[in-house]
Formats: structure tokens, C-alpha cells, sequence
């Protein structure tokens, strides 16, 4: 074996490695976020989902697979990327800084039986913290994804489900995980059709 190869092995290894630790301490967790979610949508209530960077991308990445479709035919759900407008974030950002430019959104979009749920690889940004904390005077139900040991995060939602580690691309890779899995468990509670295989991509 090569020494990529075996860098590359290493680096599989690791990654299930992190899986099966967060399987093992917080699948509970993760039923119960899938929960919350699954009754604001079945209420008629929405979904907003907000992170910087990386986790911009998953919580972009997580509503398209609702708004869309993940693996069942049905109606599309309200999931909102906070993310998403570039025009909003920037105003808010500009007249307000940059710690509010989610929790003007939820300010704005958020309502009583809503959900906010908050991607963060440190447990410690800024402006989704913020953003939890308005989203809970507002009535939305909360869910934290976090890494390392959660910081500020834990304490401000609802539910919460850490990745314990360190690096951020690490976290990352599981956050993306449990992402997909929320979506299923939504699915699969509240659609009849059978999945569907979508064919080659």
C-alpha cells in the first residue's frame, strides 16, 4: 500500500470511528431533534437553520434536501437557510454588525412552534448563539449541532448533539451525517411513498 493509500485509509478509519462514538452517546439526541422538526413541519410551522462558513453550506445543504426531496416523493417543507441572501446578510451586517445577522432573520421569518436550528463546529460563534437566544424569546423550539465540548451553544437550546472533537473538518463530517439522518427519520414519519432510488447522478 501506498502512503497516500494508507493516508487515506487512516483518514476513513478515523472518520468512522468519530461516527460510532457519536452513535453510541447522543443517537438519542438526534431522534429528538428529528422530532421537534418533524412536528413544527407537520403543524405547518417552519424550520430555520443557520452556521458560518462550512456549516453555511450544511445548513444550506439541509434545507434542499427538505424543500426538495431527500429520498421520498411528497410536498416540499418550509426549511429556511438563513445563509442563503447574500443581499439580507450583508444589510444586516452593515446597519447592525455582523453578530446579528441571524438573529434579525429569525427575528423576522421566526414565529411561536418554528424550530432554529444552529450548526457550529466550536459551540462559541457569535451570531448563532445570538440567534438561538432570540429565537427562544420568540417561542421556537431550538436544536444545537456543536463540536469540541459544546461551548456557549449547550446552554441555549433545547436539544443538543455534540460531536466531541477538535478539528472542525472532523465535526464537520459527522454534522453532515447527522444531517442526513434527520432528514430520513422526517421522512420516513411523515411520508407513505417508499424511497425512491434517484439513479445516476
Amino acid at each position: 500500500m501506498s502512503d497516500e493509500a494508507a493516508t487515506v485509509r487512516a483518514a476513513l478509519e478515523a472518520a468512522a470511528r468519530r461516527h460510532q462514538e457519536v452513535a453510541a452517546r447522543a443517537a438519542g439526541d438526534i431522534a429528538r431533534a428529528a422530532g421537534l422538526v418533524r412536528r413544527a413541519l407537520a403543524d405547518g410551522r417552519k424550520v430555520l437553520v443557520f452556521g458560518n462558513g462550512g456549516s453555511a453550506a450544511d445548513a444550506q445543504h439541509f434545507a434542499c434536501e427538505l424543500v426538495g426531496r431527500f429520498a421520498r416523493d411528497r410536498r416540499g417543507w418550509p426549511v429556511i437557510a438563513l445563509t442563503a441572501d447574500s443581499a439580507v446578510m450583508t444589510s444586516i451586517a452593515n446597519d447592525f454588525g455582523f453578530d446579528a445577522v441571524f438573529a434579525r432573520q429569525v427575528e423576522a421569518l421566526g414565529g411561536a412552534g418554528d424550530v432554529a436550528i444552529g450548526i457550529t463546529t466550536s459551540g462559541a460563534s457569535g451570531n448563532v448563539n445570538r440567534a438561538l437566544v432570540r429565537a427562544r424569546e420568540l417561542g421556537l423550539a431550538t436544536i444545537g449541532l456543536t463540536g469540541r465540548d459544546g461551548g456557549g451553544t449547550a446552554a441555549l437550546v433545547d436539544v443538543h448533539v455534540n460531536v466531541p472533537a477538535a478539528s472542525s473538518p472532523e465535526v464537520q463530517e459527522v454534522q453532515r451525517t447527522i444531517l442526513h439522518v434527520i432528514c430520513a427519520l422526517v421522512e420516513t414519519a411523515m411520508v407513505a411513498a417508499p424511497a425512491r432510488d434517484p439513479g445516476p447522478a
